[in-house]
């Protein structure tokens, strides 16, 4: 299949060998009709000649030597049709080529002027040659075919100013959507990205949080327990304390599995969040010898599976940060379902603290608790106050069991 590259080529060159066309069929007719023109001397016929080889040397030098239509090239071309055209009307079938690459040669009014040059002698050709005319009616019509001939002339040309503007237009387009896609794969390739480089983040971000949530709170427990045994003289208390720090180092070998994995919590795989949370509680009351007791607030209703971890993990860090820095005697857990949010509170009676005052660059605990209420487009608050105990509260949205 021929692209456009080749077709326009191919026009070019039928372009350069059309004028020659023009003049070898010109000059074939010119010498077959010459006897019926009357006596023609030898001198007509010489000059004739001569002016002929003058026009092809010509329009040669202009069409190949320069590549390009000229001011130049077409006047001293035209200034030879015309002389033709006087010996011999019917070479005006090769005057026709002015009107060709008159919009080539000149710019502005003077491709008019050109065009109308190209009419005149297509006229003075079509009549029977030059004034003055031997009958009436050649002098008539001689205005009227210069007219008729510019007429057709200019419309054809503005036709074709037309199409080259069309045309013109039409490569800017291109040429704009063309940026306009290559700037949309660039956009496209910085978001893929930044959207690699967020999902990355992400990723690290849960991890990071699965791991403090569970497995290094699992792995805290286990070196309490431990330090415990350690100094208990009890050997039955070293043995309990010790079968929990096995069971609480295989939660934690079963946390880091999920958390690779992303999947739901250990707790919550074969419970509900309510029943979940009221394990947590007794076996962190166990764990710690302090009161704690648990209150379902409303009728527990199945969650969806990210509600619910995000839940249980809010408990979690709240429970371990009780144990690590409230000196608490009594913890108290509620779960509240309501129509549209279900809430978790968690009460302690320990040494509280100012929430304003700096916190050390280990806090990490509340600010994840936080984090993970407002990833769902929940709310985290923290009531507390030195010797008057702390209070978190998390509320989410009721999302209902089911596809996200």
């Amino acid at each position: 299949m021929t692209s456009a590259v080749e077709l326009e080529h191919q026009w070019d060159r039928n372009l350069k060998v059309l004028p020659f066309v023009l003049l070898a069929l010109a000059t074939v007719v010119c010498i077959a009709t010459f006897p019926v023109m009357g006596p023609v001397t030898v001198t007509t016929r010489i000059v004739f000649g001569v002016l002929v080889a003058a026009t092809a040397v010509w329009t040669w030098r202009w069409t190949y030597l320069y590549d390009r239509p000229h001011p130049v090239g077409y006047i001293g071309r035209t200034l030879l049709v015309a002389a033709l055209t006087v010996l011999h009307p019917l070479f005006c079938i090769f005057a026709w080529i002015g009107f060709l690459d008159a919009f080539d040669s000149f710019r502005g009014r003077w491709r008019w002027v050109a065009m109308a040059a190209t009419a005149l002698i297509m006229a003075t050709g079509q009549v029977g040659g030059a004034p003055p005319y031997d009958e009436w009616w050649q002098g008539a019509l001689w205005p009227v075919l210069f007219v008729v001939n510019f007429g057709l002339a200019s419309l054809m040309g503005r036709y074709s100013i037309h199409l080259d503007t069309v045309s013109q237009e039409r490569a800017e387009t291109i040429v704009r959507l063309e940026n306009a896609l290559a700037e949309n794969a660039r956009l496209q390739e910085q978001l893929v990205a930044q959207s690699r480089q967020t999902g990355v983040r992400d990723e690290r971000e849960r991890l990071a949080r699965e791991i403090h949530d569970t497995i290094a709170q699992s792995l805290a427990g286990v070196v309490a327990q431990l330090q415990a045994a350690e100094g208990s003289a009890d050997a039955q208390d070293v043995r309990r304390r010790v079968a929990r720090a096995t069971e609480m180092a295989r939660t934690a070998l079963v946390e880091a599995r999920r958390s690779v994995q992303d999947l739901t919590p250990a707790e919550l795989a074969d419970a509900g969040l309510a029943d979940a949370i009221s394990t947590l509680v007794a076996s962190w009351r166990d764990d710690h010898g302090v009161e704690a007791s648990f209150v379902v607030v409303g009728d527990a209703t199945a969650l969806h599976s990210e509600v619910e971890a995000t839940l249980l993990r809010i408990a979690q860090e709240a429970l371990a940060n009780v144990a690590k820095h409230a000196s608490a005697s009594r913890v108290g857990v509620t779960l509240t379902f309501d129509e549209a949010d279900v809430i978790l509170d968690v009460r302690d009676d320990g040494s509280g603290f100012d929430p304003a005052a700096p916190r050390r660059s280990s806090s990490f605990g509340l600010g994840v608790m936080r984090e993970r209420a407002q990833r769902l487009a929940g709310t985290f608050t923290l009531e507390s106050a030195p010797g008057a105990g702390t209070a978190v509260s998390a509320s989410i949205p009721a999302l209902p069991r089911g596809p996200a």
